[in-house]
């Protein structure tokens, strides 16, 4: 398993508190000290704002080779719903063009659906796959939210890599058998929102009051963090890390000093029976809380 920059925070305000977003030349910093430092892969997207932009930039200024970087991104959400069967490939044709124009590359090493929905559309799978055969994506898939949507992709031909979130407090994916399957189906399977939308950072006295019942949860895991010497962000990136079928841990950054931590944690060697601890505390937490779309403010 490798680590992948995730890019949502270069191009928009986000996480918990919906955190301004950094000054793109900051971000470009950061893209170069990730592929200086071991990180080939970086995941973007079209819904990210000014994200695709950043990553087209850094990527104009050649401080690393292309051949040498993985790059994900994905097809803007939702636009094929008005659209009829027989325009579906020109769309998103069109959209993955526009994204490789602002990316500054010929191709995208994986294009995503960004809408999750249409892992149980067919038509629209075939139609994504058009996108490989003719060179502009090297593998073709769905970003999911729930193991059904996952499994919906594994029974099609026509795609062939599914981005997945997955976290110390959210094993709805290994728990449902995703991960086997996707592998015994030879699926490429990246995991995302390892740190819960910023959650598994926060102190107790900056829980917001909508994310309340994450109180005890946090508290769990700063008393594990005590008994075995080992910080959150050590045991999340690891907890994710021990898993052999999955090729990308895709993490997002505030900071550059927090990309520095990021990348010493996932170094870290964790016995393996403290994750099977892990499986046993903190399992079946509730999908409102380990799925921030499903976070409903007061």
């Amino acid at each position: 398993m490798k680590l992948c920059l995730g890019t949502v925070q270069f191009g928009l305000d986000y996480g918990v508190f919906n955190t301004p977003k950094k000054d793109p030349e900051y971000c470009i910093n950061c893209l170069d000290y990730a592929t200086q430092n071991g990180i080939d892969a970086i995941d973007t997207a079209t819904a990210y704002g000014d994200a695709e932009n950043i990553v087209g930039d850094f990527l104009s200024r050649k401080t690393i080779g292309r051949d040498k970087l993985f790059i994900s991104t994905k097809h803007l959400p939702n636009i094929l719903d008005d659209s009829k069967a027989e325009d579906y490939v020109d769309v998103i044709r069109d959209n993955l063009q526009r994204s490789l124009k602002t990316l500054n590359t010929d191709y995208v090493d994986a294009y995503y659906f960004h809408s999750s929905r249409y892992a149980f559309q067919p038509e629209l799978l075939e139609a994504i796959s058009v996108m490989q055969k003719e060179g502009l994506a090297k593998k073709v898939g769905v970003s999911v939210y729930y193991p059904d949507e996952a499994m919906a992709c594994f029974i099609n031909p026509n795609i062939n890599c599914i981005q997945a979130p997955y976290s110390i407090f959210d094993h709805r994916m290994k728990e449902s058998g995703v991960f086997k399957t996707g592998s015994e189906k030879g699926f490429d399977i990246d995991v995302r929102t390892v740190f819960v939308k910023g959650l598994i950072r926060l102190k107790d006295d900056e829980i917001p009051e909508h994310l309340i019942k994450a109180k005890p949860i946090l508290a769990k895991l700063d008393k594990f963090c005590e008994e075995t010497g080992y910080s959150r962000i050590e045991l999340a990136m690891g907890y994710v890390k021990r898993e052999k079928e999955i090729n990308h841990l895709v993490f997002g950054i505030r900071s550059l000093e927090q990309l520095k931590e990021d990348v010493a944690s996932f170094e870290k060697d964790i016995p393996e029976s403290l994750y099977e601890e892990i499986d046993r505390q903190f399992s079946g937490i509730s999908a409102d809380l380990v799925i921030p779309s499903l976070w409903v403010k007061g």
